[in-house]
């Protein structure tokens, strides 16, 4: 009887080491899934943007900041950095008035016309770089459908879409999907209820949304705003396909600077994609001290 008493004490004591086993091992489960994102990770992200810092410093082999002198004393350079901000900016505005809008009345349509303009958006959003360049240039080019009907009604005279306004209507319209995917989920805080109130102690629209509304709204604005931004300012594809690269803008002259038949200089485009991201993230840092701001109130 002892000896199956003590074989009982031990199994029991292994089955107790066997749980706490698997105990520890379930708390280290999510670690062990985050690593392979982790992985893929420093492998795209954290790895090439060392690369990048790394040879930025180089000239001609040798260490030297000639790299950052050469682009802030370039008119060139600096004149894609004041475009590719220019278009940045105004498109991320206009993309983001007109995709609040539009989420806005969302909110009064009837579940299937929402739900279906919900799928259309989310489809046009994926619809960008070549494939739009190649219909803006048969909707609005210099021979395009709409561009001819509008000249021969007389509304417009001479409309250039490789110029800068061009691309700017471009990059509006590839904004305004990003912007309502991104908006959509921020629009249910504000509750109709409020609206209600607001409109029996006798507040007016107007009224309601600069004093409800838009304080509501102001951190998804903000933080949908930069993220247009730096969706615009980082686009390759449809600005190069439809301009053929001849526009100046930061991003086609880094593709250029690494890979141009004549002027191959990676570690130039190296320091203009350094610059690009202080850039963006100067822009971040201030639209996260303005979305405290909101937050708190002060």
């Amino acid at each position: 009887m002892n000896t199956d008493r003590i074989v009982q004490q031990d199994q029991r004591k292994q089955d107790i080491k066997k749980t706490r086993v698997f105990s520890k091992l379930a708390n280290y489960k999510p670690i062990l899934w985050f690593i392979p994102f982790a992985f893929f990770f420093y492998l795209f992200q954290i790895a090439p943007m060392i690369w990048v810092f790394i040879n930025s410093f180089v000239y001609e082999g040798k260490w030297s900041l000639e790299n950052y002198h050469e682009i802030f004393n370039s008119s060139f350079i600096l004149q894609s950095f004041h475009n590719s901000v220019w278009i940045s900016f105004w498109s991320s505005l206009i993309g983001l008035l007109i995709a609040a809008l539009l989420v806005s009345s969302l909110r009064h349509l009837n579940s299937r016309i929402k739900e279906a303009i919900i799928a259309f958006t989310n489809m046009s959003s994926n619809f960008a770089g070549v494939p739009l360049a190649f219909a803006f240039i048969i909707i609005l080019g210099t021979n395009g459908a709409v561009t001819l009907l509008l000249k021969q009604w007389g509304i417009i005279e001479d409309f250039n879409l490789y110029s800068r306004w061009g691309l700017l209507t471009l990059y509006i319209y590839f904004q305004i999907p990003l912007g309502a995917l991104l908006l959509y989920p921020a629009f249910d805080a504000l509750k109709k209820d409020a609206y209600e109130a607001a409109a029996l102690l006798g507040a007016s629209s107007f009224r309601y949304w600069i004093k409800i509304g838009f304080p509501i709204l102001s951190p998804a604005l903000l933080g949908t705003f930069i993220i247009l931004f730096a969706n615009a300012i980082g686009a390759y594809a449809s600005v190069y396909a439809l301009t053929s690269g001849n526009y100046n803008m930061v991003t086609i002259r880094v593709a250029s600077l690494v890979s141009g038949d004549l002027f191959l200089e990676p570690n130039l485009a190296a320091a203009i994609s350094v610059v690009l991201m202080l850039l963006l993230a100067f822009i971040t840092a201030i639209n996260q001290w303005l979305i405290s701001r909101s937050y708190y109130g002060k």
